[in-house]
């Protein structure tokens, strides 16, 4: 399932703690893409992410960070 994260609305976003989450949910993606990632989310452009396993968990941890995403057919 392809998940499209559209922006963090925490006032005080933990970088490290989203790049932590995305590289634990989404599927093949290292400490360094997901680092990469967490940048360009936090600039306010959307990112793709793939996500197999324990898709609930996944979401579940998106809405703790306040990440706003929608699923992708």
């Amino acid at each position: 399932m392809t998940v499209r994260l559209l922006q963090c609305d925490a006032l005080r976003p933990d970088k490290r703690a989203i790049a932590r989450t995305i590289e634990d949910i989404a599927d093949d993606v290292d400490s360094g893409t997901a680092t990469e990632y967490t940048d360009i989310l936090l600039a306010g452009s959307p990112v793709d992410i793939e996500v197999s396993f324990n898709q609930s968990s996944a979401y579940r941890s998106l809405r703790k960070l306040d990440i706003e995403y929608e699923l992708v057919e």
